[in-house]
């Protein structure tokens, strides 16, 4: 009988991959990174989605849609933690 895989966390392929950088997260939020960011003559930095994190906080915090885009905008953007602070994907509507 064949075992039925189980999708790895992202955070977890990545840190694999790149087992010399050191990334800075944002606590609680590793179900929201969708992948490495590369820059030019940079460190790579862990790439978060905006639209979940977001949506996660209206979830689990229970801040309506507007609380938690302050709160981000204020205290996870404005969060600046040097070349290694990651980066926030946020996506058009189509």
């Amino acid at each position: 009988m064949r075992r039925k895989q189980t999708k790895r966390p992202v955070v977890e392929a990545i840190l694999d991959e790149w087992p010399d950088y050191e990334f800075l997260k944002v606590d609680g939020f590793d179900d929201c990174i969708v992948g490495v960011a590369t820059r030019f003559g940079m460190n790579p930095v862990l790439a978060y989605d905006r639209c979940k994190m977001i949506e996660k906080m209206v979830k689990e915090d229970k801040m309506t849609y507007l609380e938690a885009e302050e709160y981000f905008d204020y205290n996870i953007i404005g969060a600046w933690m040097g070349e290694n602070t990651p980066l926030f994907i946020d996506y058009p509507s189509l």
